[in-house]
């Protein structure tokens, strides 16, 4: 690790100064990504800004709108029992991620601007078009068992690690960020990107924007019926092979409305706007719900090691679908502890 200089700043005002104007200076939060990039040579900031010192509060509005301060630590958010009440699927999304250890660490600002947990981008000895443009992309012939199979792109196939910005992509969750241009607002749905041309940037953030807060809409009965399921090659401590978040409010046997989100598919938590359309109106049923994630998932482009990826993410997200309103899966699809849906 190269040695750089190092400042703690005790306001959001002084944070965005201390970075302004600096390149090569970066924000520091619990560091649970950041400082593993910096051990294997990935991030090289030469100045941290200290921000852990930040306000971390969770706060309800008058109209039940609900507002997490960036530095509130995961394991605290998880345990809020505004959350558990009426977010169910934030709660269980932030109890798949990592380890109690780490979950008592990491901020929630952070969890949502972690780097891709892909190989080559790791290693500073392979060729990375994220960490260097016009390197190549050699995952897309090497080992890409665990990355995209939508939205990827000829210069990256890299996957978003984080569980809770799936879940909070459910929510219509809006992310709070002030920086030198000011303050701005942005919809959970936008703040990743998908690769394209420039895989080097995972969110719309500008250099010096800090995340200041993360708000979620009043709870209502779409958010109280929600939930996260992660399929994982280990109990615990382990990055999702595919995930999903769902909510779902049924009336009267009908659909009247619903979010389905998948995780470790794309560059970006994959909002399935397609399987919503399809759903929403219609019965609730295993079969519709099929149907909807078959559609959905006809665009998919996997390689020859993450096939399995796509009948698997589509059985996550119908075994959920049925479970939140109460319906029976059908003989064909599989059921959960299947290909590692039940892990």
């Amino acid at each position: 690790m190269r040695e750089f200089a190092y400042g703690s700043a005790e306001s959001v005002e002084q944070a965005v100064a201390m970075l302004d104007g600096d390149p090569d200076a970066m924000f520091l939060g619990g560091g649970t990504n950041l400082v593993d990039l910096m051990r294997l040579g990935v991030a090289t900031p030469g100045r941290l800004v200290d921000i852990s010192r930040l306000p971390a509060t969770v706060e309800q509005n008058e109209d039940g709108a609900l507002r997490i301060g960036a530095a509130v630590r995961n394991s605290d958010l998880a345990a809020d029992p505004r959350v558990r009440r009426g977010y169910p699927v934030l709660s269980e999304a932030l109890l798949a991620g990592a380890s109690g250890q780490l979950r008592n660490l990491a901020t929630s600002g952070g969890n949502l601007l972690q780097r891709t947990r892909c190989l080559y981008f790791q290693d500073v000895t392979k060729p990375c078009n994220k960490r260097e443009p016009g390197s190549g992309c050699p995952a897309r012939e090497g080992l890409h068992r665990d990355l995209a199979v939508l939205g990827h792109s000829e210069a990256c196939i890299a996957t978003h690690p984080s569980d809770m910005a799936v879940a909070l992509t459910a929510l219509d969750a809006h992310v709070v960020v002030t920086g030198p241009a000011g303050p701005g607002r942005i919809p959970m749905d936008e703040f990743h990107r998908l690769p394209g041309d420039d895989p080097t940037r995972d969110t719309v953030l500008r250099h010096g924007d800090l995340i200041t807060a993360i708000e979620l809409p009043a709870p209502s009965e779409l958010s109280r019926n929600s939930g996260y399921r992660k399929a994982r090659d280990r109990a615990s401590f382990a990055f999702a092979i595919g995930s999903v978040a769902t909510a779902i409010t049924v009336v009267d046997g009908t659909v009247t409305d619903v979010r389905v989100v998948l995780g470790a598919v794309a560059h970006k938590p994959w909002r399935a706007r397609v399987a919503e359309q399809a759903i929403i109106g219609g019965p609730a049923s295993a079969h519709a719900f099929e149907a909807a994630l078959d559609l959905e998932l006809s665009a998919a482009q996997p390689f020859p090691d993450n096939a399995f990826k796509v009948p698997l993410v589509r059985n996550l997200a119908v075994g959920q679908l049925c479970r939140l309103a109460g319906v029976e899966m059908s003989v064909g699809s599989v059921g959960a502890g299947t290909d590692g849906a039940g892990r």
